[in-house]
């Protein structure tokens, strides 16, 4: 029983850490996104990091759910990035609205929250 146990522990922490990370933030598309007065998002990630796969399945859905959005990521370790929003850590969440960052998190991974955020950005 306890090995079952483990089997589905393990199942379920590798599935949420294999959702795909990539890096899709562009500063281009940044700065047109926020130009056409769209809201933008940003979440940083890294690789095996089980919370910043959390919030970017929330995020993911987050996209279909919401007009006017549009969502960037990129790993951390990606100092250009880092450095031109004034990311330190993981899973940070930044909204940006009318060229200014309205919202920033660390760690957050509730939808409820997450959703409230954006839905109080709009």
């Amino acid at each position: 029983m306890k090995k079952i146990f483990i089997f589905i522990f393990c199942i379920l922490i590798f599935n949420n850490a294999s959702i795909a990370k990539e890096t899709t933030f562009n500063k281009n598309l940044f700065d047109k996104a926020q130009s056409e007065g769209k809201i933008v998002i940003v979440s940083s990630w890294i690789k095996y990091c089980t919370s910043c796969a959390s919030q970017m399945k929330v995020l993911d859905k987050a996209k279909n759910d919401f007009e006017n959005i549009e969502y960037f990521k990129f790993d951390v370790r990606n100092k250009e990035i880092a450095n031109l929003l004034n990311v330190q850590y993981q899973t940070t969440l930044l909204i940006f609205k009318n060229n200014k960052e309205i919202y920033r998190s660390v760690g957050e991974t509730s939808k409820d929250l997450i959703y409230k955020a954006i839905q109080s950005s709009i």
